[in-house]
């Protein structure tokens, strides 16, 4: 009997993920815990494993498509057996209720490229029929049709690529390009699914708020000279940084200003959190996520030191949880490192602020004798959502964060 292969359910928050690549083809043997295909959630990446052995009899939804959690991808089982049972209401529509565009026809005698470039071809063909053909190098036009209205649908196209349709990819010629077009300038590279919803995302922040940025500095003596003399320590305790020291301060100021703590839920309410859940953003190889340290304002330095590395590393390797991606109640993004002075961060909604870290520069102070002095100077960007804080109480949350961490060991202390 055959068995499905189920969308994973990636975290409770989830509701669908995206297919990235499939590692298997129709007609492979499979066996329990084979990798089956890569699929994405909205922050993360992952594999998806086998959960049956057998043939590879039909998938379902194709490389790029966002199926719903714990739906019907594949189906596998002994060759030969009927999986219309286990085939998924949206994946039976698409295959057979989507509509297709009239080709025009072509010559008889001649064969062009595979049908997913084919439309000049003659009768018609189903979007995914299309698809399929093209990814398994087929003239989907040698088809019998058995769709409505004699058009070619996938299965159709499964049954020509079993009967041993021949390859035509070598065969079809390279398509011609505009005399000022030269493709080999260029690539077109198709966002993942994480690019997506960092696109997504940021654009709704800022279209739908009222944001506004205000730069300060502060004299980041204290925090350097206690980052040493935790290095100098050795232990786990020289594991911490400055960013670190950063998100403590953050995690002990912010809740006097609960409307920088807090969600906009619409136009005309707030939700003020009780504690800090502190979004802290974290550059990997398929984009920025946020992982998110939850009551950050209860844990010690060295707690959300050793959390953050954890969050950090699983984000980096694609591993973290999508539930750990959300709850965050106000964001930190460092920039330090990349000898940013200033800039301009983008809101997470439906946040209501975001905090930039900035590096440290050398800038002159006029002393209590007169004379001039160097001292470090690191800046912060306070982006805020107007609608919910106006600009003193958001300078003032960023004077008093300035202040705390220029007397740093005081707010150990407390």
């Amino acid at each position: 009997m055959a068995n499905a292969v189920l969308m994973p359910k990636a975290g409770i928050t989830v509701e669908s993920c995206i297919i990235g690549k499939w590692e298997k083809k129709v007609g492979d043997q499979i066996a329990e815990g084979d990798i089956l295909f890569t699929y994405e959630t909205d922050k993360a990446a992952f594999e998806c494993e086998s959960t049956a052995a057998g043939e590879l009899l039909e998938i379902f939804f194709g490389d790029g498509e966002e199926v719903p959690c714990l739906v019907n991808v594949c189906a596998i089982g002994s060759k030969g057996e009927d999986v219309s049972a286990l085939r998924p209401d949206g994946a039976a529509a698409a295959a057979e209720a989507v509509p297709t565009v009239e080709a025009a026809p072509a010559p008889a005698v001649e064969i062009a490229a595979p049908t997913v470039a084919a439309a000049g071809g003659a009768g018609k063909i189903s979007p995914r029929a299309r698809s399929l053909a093209g990814r398994a190098g087929v003239d989907g036009f040698l088809a019998v049709p058995t769709g409505p209205n004699g058009r070619i649908i996938e299965r159709d196209v499964r049954r020509l690529m079993a009967e041993g349709a021949p390859d035509v990819r070598a065969e079809a010629p390279a398509p011609a390009s505009a005399a000022t077009d030269d493709a080999s300038e260029y690539e077109d590279v198709k966002f993942s699914g994480i690019r997506r919803a960092i696109s997504k995302s940021m654009h709704n922040s800022l279209a739908t708020m009222a944001q506004l940025t205000h730069n300060f500095s502060f004299d980041a003596s204290a925090v350097l000279a206690y980052r040493k003399l935790l290095k100098e320590s050795g232990g786990e305790c020289a594991g911490i940084t400055i960013g670190d020291l950063i998100l403590y301060a953050v995690s002990r100021v912010l809740p006097a200003w609960p409307d920088l703590n807090a969600h906009m839920l619409d136009d005309s309410s707030i939700r003020k959190f009780r504690h800090v859940n502190l979004g802290v953003a974290v550059d990997t190889p398929r984009g920025l996520i946020v992982p998110t340290i939850m009551h950050a304002d209860e844990k010690s330095l060295l707690e959300i030191s050793k959390e953050l590395k954890v969050l950090a590393a699983e984000a980096r390797d694609g591993a973290i949880s999508p539930d750990k991606l959300t709850g965050a109640s106000f964001t930190v993004s460092n920039l330090g490192g990349f000898g940013v002075e200033s800039f301009t961060p983008v809101i997470n909604p439906p946040q209501t602020g975001i905090l930039g870290v900035c590096t440290t520069v050398q800038r002159p102070k006029l002393g209590e004798d007169g004379s001039i002095r160097l001292y470090p100077a690191m800046a912060l960007s306070l982006t805020y959502d107007h609608r919910a804080i106006d600009g003193a109480p958001a300078s003032r949350f960023v004077q008093e964060l300035c202040r705390q961490l220029e007397h740093f060991t005081v707010l150990l202390a407390k």
